[in-house]
């Protein structure tokens, strides 16, 4: 079974976020980034356990400068056999999936994985389109994912309970939680990583859909108020005239 998994970076979950150029720019400077945790935690170790129970490849990529090259080789870390970057700004949905899809359509990969979305942008748009760009049969925000030869059976919560979809390879899927178990890379897996195959490829024609118009902070928060527990009138007139509803 070869697989393809899309790997992005997002800002670790403690970095201090800014932004620069009029709040059109996010600042990146003195921010440690990570592998976007969907697409590592959940679709990266489910293609790995499918991998080794079935045998096979499992193949990342990724659209980004020379700085995810250090998020790439964490994901050759935790087990994939071999990584591409695309060499570009990844900064629409439109413009890396069609990225993804250029590289993949005439690869033969039997199944592509993807997180659900990034932690940062919350998207959920990439592996939608690349299945369309590829006329692929697509399943969203899975949380199980059972294989029965090119036979593919997907559990994804619907509301009320849960949808379970069955369909043949190849196929997209993106990956929510439930999926798989985190892995840490081991030392013997990090100095694996050191040499296998990172690619780098220059991008193919593609559009820009969208861009930022500008970034916006949420509000601080308000100072805590504490009320005496035997004072219930006041707390029930902070929660009629002074609560938010969020």
């Amino acid at each position: 079974m070869n697989i393809l998994v899309c790997i992005s970076k997002a800002p670790d979950t403690t970095a201090k976020i800014s932004f620069t150029d009029n709040n059109t720019k996010f600042n990146e400077d003195k921010v440690q980034f990570i592998v976007n945790p969907y697409d590592e935690w959940y679709a990266l170790v489910r293609g790995l356990e499918l991998k080794e129970a079935n045998g096979g490849t499992v193949t990342t990529i990724s659209v980004g400068g020379p700085d995810l090259d250090p998020i790439i080789r964490k994901a050759l870390a935790i087990g994939a056999d071999k990584a591409v970057r695309v060499n570009a700004d990844a900064s629409d949905a439109y413009f890396v999936a069609k990225q993804i899809a250029d590289f993949a359509r005439d690869k033969g990969f039997d199944l592509i994985l993807a997180g659900k979305e990034t932690i940062n942008y919350n998207g959920s748009q990439v592996g939608a389109m690349v299945a369309e760009l590829l006329d692929l049969p697509y399943v969203s925000v899975a949380s199980k994912l059972e294989m029965d030869g090119s036979k593919a059976t997907v559990h994804r919560d619907a509301p009320g309970g849960e949808e379970v979809v069955e369909g043949e390879l190849p196929m997209v899927i993106s990956s929510a939680k439930g999926m798989a178990e985190q892995r840490i890379p081991n030392m013997r897996g990090i100095m694996a990583a050191r040499t296998k195959p990172l690619e780098v490829l220059e991008p193919s024609d593609g559009d820009h859909l969208t861009e930022v118009a500008h970034y916006e902070l949420p509000p601080e928060k308000g100072e805590v108020k504490m009320i005496d527990p035997e004072n219930m009138d006041e707390l029930v007139n902070l929660l009629h005239n002074e609560a938010k509803v969020i």
